[in-house]
Parts: C-alpha cells; structure tokens; sequence
C-alpha cells in the first residue's frame, strides 16, 4: 500500500502538504508528515515478517501511552497514537502490513551515538522515568508481540540451527564463531536468574537513537519506539541501553576492532537512572547489572551474526555484508565490557553506596 493512500485511513478530511522518509530504523519503514496547518506526524509501517501479532503490539502501546498520558508528570516526553473518525488506530493493508499514525515530539533531534557524559546520564535519567511512570501498570495486562526476544539461549539455538557444519566464508566470520563458542555460557545468566530478577513493563529496545533530545540543547525529552513494550525484565532494557549508549563510536563505525564500551559514559548514565529508579532494582538487578550489558551485547551481535548468514531476512542492510560489519561492532563491544568488569563493578557499587 502506498503511503500517502494509507494516510486517507487517518485523515480522510484533512490535506497533506509533505510526506518524506524519516529515520534510518533496521526493522520499520517509517514518515514524517506534515500538515497543510502545520501539524507533524509520523506514519508507519510494520513489517509482517517480524511482528507477526500486530494487534498485540497495538494493544501494548496503547495502554501504555494512555496510562503515560494520564500522568501530570510525563509532559510530552511520550508519543500518542491518532486515531481515524471512527476511533480505529492501526490499518492492516491486503499485504498484511500494519500502518499507524503517532504525534511528532517537535524540536527534537535524535543522536547516533553519545560525545558527552551529560548526553549519558540525561538518557540514563528518561529510561529511569519511564520505569518509574509504569511502575503501577500491571505488567501482566501486557501481550508479548515478539515471543523470545531478549531471551539469549534461543538465539543460540538459531545460530546453531543457521550455522551449517561448514567452514566460515572468512576470517571474520571465523572469529564470530570461535568468540560465539568460547561465550555460550554468558547466554544463560539472566534467564537461569530470572526468579531473582526484577520483571516490570520495559521498553525493549532503549538504544541510544531512540532517545530524543531538544534541538538546541544536550537534554533528552522524549522516547520512541514502543513497538517491542512489553512484560520483561529490566535488566533487560538497562543492559540494551548501555551497550548501545556507551559505545562511543556507535554502531556503525567502520573499524569494529576500535569498539570499546566506555567507562565514563557507564557511570553517568548509570547516576541517571539510578536518581529516578534505583529504588526499584532488587539485590540481584543490582549484581547483575553490568553482566546484562555484556550479555545483550552478545545477543545482539549473535542475532546480527545469524541474519548474515541467513541471507539477511530479518534486518535491513544497504550493502552485502552490512550484518556481519554489525555483529563484529558488538562482539568487539562485548570483549570490551568483559576486560573492564571489575571496573565498573567499581563505578557501580560507588553509585549505590
């Protein structure tokens, strides 16, 4: 479907002056729009493939921009779903792509990768914000859109069942293998801890672009993407924060054996959250806290791993061996995390003392 028809769904009265690309996400393709009035929006379409359950992920994000939006405190730091006239908020087309319309949060950039501690703990402090406001939603009232995410083993068993018995293409892909081999162990840690672990509403995907930041300022007020909402563990989303936002050179730079993960950037971000939500991390969170961060960083560089050697089906790429650029980014970023454990076992027990 194209996307200026699927706006008729939304906006049947109302005239559209622009529709242009917006963004650059892995997985949805999305548009900002403007009004004849002046009014921004985002349309967007979600890819079948990957969100099998779109009313699922509907009915997640909207009871939790609802609950948002009856809290005083949360501004406009949150979205909102537009509704047609008739009260219908999501359109699934005869492809079985599902459209939805959201508010834009005006004056708003977003960052690829953070130069600054403020920039750090600023995002450390939004995420803490936005488990602290669902903190009273029952996360048992949530779906689970996408069943197994951030669940490590079973990406192993993907990678295991991707791999083939033959040798790797290249060095590259060897050294994936051997680093995936030598860390099966680290898979496990946060779902054989799961009993002690705190398990709220989280984010699911809290990397660094999708924190929004004023134009004019290092001052995060807003976040996106609440495609992956879910019940889940925070771990789940502080580990993903962090190793998105304490790298650096970002996810994209092209010389994955530079990565590293930063300890000043830990630190800051980890003093954010820890000012809004500390309170609601358990003994364990607590002492598993800078292993999630190497535990999604392996995840994240297992699934790109797998995509690559899956012919590229669940990830977007621009250019042949795109994936395997970003699971060697993530890996590099893991065996940074590791080497430096003990020091930010450090950074984080003078944070909580």
């Amino acid at each position: 479907m194209d996307p200026c028809f699927a706006l008729t769904f939304f906006l049947p009265d109302r005239r559209v002056d622009s529709l242009h690309p917006l963004g650059h996400g892995n997985i949805n393709d999305t548009w900002r729009v403007v009004l004849a009035d002046g009014t921004r929006l985002v349309l967007q379409r979600l890819r079948p493939e990957i969100f099998a359950d779109p009313a699922a992920v509907m009915a997640n994000m909207r009871l939790v921009t609802e609950h948002l939006g009856r809290l005083p405190e949360h501004g406009n730091a949150f979205f909102r779903l537009v509704a047609n006239p008739q009260g219908l908020d999501y359109l699934l087309d005869a492809s079985g792509c599902c459209w939805r319309l959201l508010t834009h949060i005006d004056h708003t950039r977003t960052l690829a990768r953070l130069n600054t501690t403020t920039q750090a703990r600023e995002i450390g402090t939004l995420l803490g914000r936005f488990h602290l406001l669902t903190a009273d939603l029952d996360c048992r009232s949530l779906a689970d859109p996408l069943p197994g995410f951030h669940c490590t083993p079973r990406y192993l068993e993907q990678f295991d069942a991707v791999k083939g018995a033959g040798p790797p293409a290249n060095d590259d892909e060897a050294w994936c293998c051997d680093l995936i081999e030598q860390l099966r162990p680290l898979a496990a840690v946060l779902e054989e801890a799961k009993h002690r672990l705190s398990q709220r509403v989280i984010h699911g995907d809290p990397k660094a672009a999708n924190f929004l930041f004023a134009v004019d300022a290092d001052r995060a007020v807003g976040l996106i993407d609440f495609d992956t909402v879910k019940p889940g563990l925070l771990l789940y989303d502080l580990g993903d924060c962090l190793r998105s936002c304490c790298n650096p050179l970002g996810e994209a730079h092209p010389v994955p054996d530079d990565t590293v993960f930063d300890p000043e950037l830990f630190a800051a971000l980890m003093d954010g959250y820890l000012g809004q939500a500390g309170h609601l991390l358990s003994p364990a969170d607590r002492e598993l806290l800078v292993t999630s961060a190497a535990v999604i960083s392996f995840e994240l560089g297992v699934r790109f791993f797998t995509d690559h050697l899956d012919g590229d089906r669940y990830f977007k790429v621009s250019q042949p061996g795109q994936n395997l650029h970003r699971a060697l980014i993530q890996l590099h970023l893991n065996r940074s995390i590791r080497a430096q454990q003990q020091t930010l076992e450090r950074l984080l027990a003078a944070l909580l003392a």
